[in-house]
């Protein structure tokens, strides 16, 4: 199966360097590969903004409020699995 350098979401605004290095890596195997695209995404992580940490805070604080009024429910690990097996099962994910 032939994988192209190219993708849907690409704008075309890559340089000649970085165009050959996304073709290089295309030709590496499926394992490389995600290897590689883990490295480089974990690359931008340190650029995150001020305001998407602020907004993660603002998120997991409301979802502790969620959980402390009673407003969300949990559920145990057990039952997680069973309700994933039951709907893999039935053809409802995947």
């Amino acid at each position: 199966m032939a994988i192209q350098a190219t993708n849907p979401g690409y704008d075309g605004h890559m340089t000649q360097e970085a165009d050959k290095l996304l073709k290089q890596a295309l030709a590496l195997l499926a394992e490389d590969r995600a290897a590689l695209a883990g490295s480089l995404i974990s690359s931008l992580d340190t650029v995150i903004g001020a305001s998407a940490e602020g907004a993660w805070r603002d998120e997991i604080s409301r979802r502790i409020e969620e959980l402390d009024s009673g407003k969300a429910k949990t559920i145990s690990w057990d039952d997680v699995q069973r309700r994933i097996a039951a709907k893999l099962k039935n053809g409802q994910l995947g």
